[in-house]
C-alpha cells in the first residue's frame, strides 16, 4: 500500500471518525501482511501522468501507479477506479 494512501486512510479516519480510530488503523496495519510502499521521484511523476489522463484523486493515481509497479491488486469499492481498470486489476468490494 502506498504510503500516500496509508496517509489518506488516516485522515479520513481521524477526520470522520477520531484520532484514536486512526491511531487504531496504523497498529492495525503493522499486523496486516500489507507493506508501506514509499515514493521515489520517478513515482510521483508517474502517479501525476496517471492523474493528468483520468479523473481521478492524486491520491488515487498513486494507488494505480504502485500496482502497477508492484504487480499489486487495488482493492476498493471506489468506482472512480472504474476508469483504470485496463491500467491495474481492481477487486472490487
Amino acid at each position: 500500500m502506498n504510503e500516500i494512501n496509508i496517509g489518506e486512510v488516516y485522515y479520513i479516519t481521524a477526520k470522520e471518525r477520531s484520532v484514536e480510530r486512526a491511531e487504531e488503523f496504523l497498529h492495525r496495519l503493522e499486523m496486516l501482511p500489507i507493506k508501506p510502499i514509499p515514493n521515489s521521484f520517478a513515482d510521483v511523476i508517474e502517479a501525476a501522468r496517471i492523474k493528468a489522463r483520468f479523473r481521478i484523486s492524486y491520491a488515487d493515481a498513486f494507488a494505480v501507479a504502485t500496482a502497477i509497479r508492484m504487480n499489486a491488486v487495488i482493492v476498493t469499492g471506489d468506482s472512480e477506479f472504474r476508469q483504470v481498470e485496463l491500467l491495474a486489476t481492481i477487486d472490487w468490494l
